[in-house]
């Protein structure tokens, strides 16, 4: 079968490897020819970074987070083939599982974010069934980021009449900015440095807007809320540190901060503890869904409607593309928000 495999820095190459099988495999395994698959920030660290680098760092004690990586092995190039993505769409084709039969459309999250290949095999545990018709694909492949969104968002309780701000606005963050409208916050302010991603954030109902380059953000929550500053922050852009105290400008005394970036670093160094502990703020962390609750509420909110994932999805290319699309991705080039990978091209 083919699969994309990170063979240096911010090159990726289509290779043939050996397509798996489900023999002798024990009960509850389905094996998904995948049909769609989206890149998302967690991947890119795969590839963007120069991981030898980072290999070295490791053998002097100075180990990254970044996951998936075998730290010991004598070549950090190639990677496993397939790496880097996990959000997956794709027809169930062999099943060990009572759950998932032949023919079932699914949602299957792959081992080791290795989804970018024409099958994977996965425990029935990270799979939920989905829509087979009457839905894009593209669309209802949201049903992953969707429900990492809900998984963070079911931690607050209470949203209504809130001051909000949603600090990036990505993928994720327009996902935040849209469900934390639908729970009914007062106000829900997107800041971003792109202008084109805050233009996404007014389609998925962000009340306003700030970009961070060339507006003073904590003047401008002060303004929108009357100088009472921000109930809820998320911060929603990760693989640094300087944010997570940016954030915390943002807050109200007493005030909550969703810590939904995914880290690099092990430890905060420059994290305000001092201002967190004076302004009595409450730290929240968001990662790894409940798959089946979160997941599957995630699709029935996207195949009813009451999700418009449209807005997010701007680029959809043949897997043949990989690497325009991870290149596209990585530097948010053509206004890249959401990057789809066809893998029906493959066929």
């Amino acid at each position: 079968m083919k699969a994309a495999q990170i063979v240096a820095p911010r090159r990726v190459e289509i290779v043939d490897v050996e397509e798996p099988s489900l023999k002798d495999a024990p009960p509850g395994m389905i094996k998904v020819r995948v049909e769609r698959t989206c890149l998302c920030g967690s991947d890119m660290p795969l590839f963007t970074y120069d991981l030898a680098e980072l290999q070295q760092l490791a053998l002097r004690g100075q180990k990254a987070n970044v996951p998936f990586l075998d730290y010991n092995r004598r070549d950090v190039y190639p990677l496993r083939p397939g790496q880097a993505a996990h959000e997956c769409v794709g027809t169930v084709m062999e099943s060990t599982s009572s759950r998932f039969r032949e023919g079932d459309f699914v949602l299957a999250v792959p081992d080791a974010q290795a989804g970018l290949c024409q099958y994977f095999c996965s425990p029935e545990e990270r799979a939920i069934h989905l829509p087979g018709n009457g839905i894009a694909k593209e669309h209802i492949l949201m049903t992953q980021p969707l429900g990492t969104v809900i998984w963070a968002c079911q931690k607050l309780g209470n949203l209504l009449n809130l001051d909000t701000v949603v600090v990036g606005q990505g993928p994720m963050g327009l996902l935040i900015t849209h469900l934390v409208s639908n729970m009914g916050a007062r106000t829900v302010v997107g800041m971003d440095k792109l202008d084109y991603r805050l233009a996404a954030a007014r389609k998925m109902r962000a009340t306003h807007t700030v970009n961070v380059d060339r507006e003073d953000a904590v003047a401008a929550v002060r303004e929108i809320t009357g100088g009472k500053m921000a109930d809820v922050v998320f911060e929603v852009v990760g693989h640094q540190t300087a944010t997570i105290g940016f954030c915390m400008t943002l807050l109200r005394r007493r005030g909550a901060m969703v810590a939904f970036g995914v880290p690099d670093e092990r430890f905060y160094s420059g994290f305000p503890f001092s201002d967190f502990i004076r302004q009595n703020l409450t730290l929240i962390g968001s990662i790894g869904p409940d798959i089946v609750p979160n997941y599957s509420l995630a699709r029935d909110m996207i195949a009813q409607g009451r999700i418009d994932v449209s807005h997010i999805i701007t680029h959809i290319l043949p897997f043949q593309e990989i690497q325009k699309a991870s290149d596209l991705f990585a530097d948010r080039k053509d206004g890249a928000i959401k990057v789809v990978l066809n893998h029906e091209t493959l066929s």
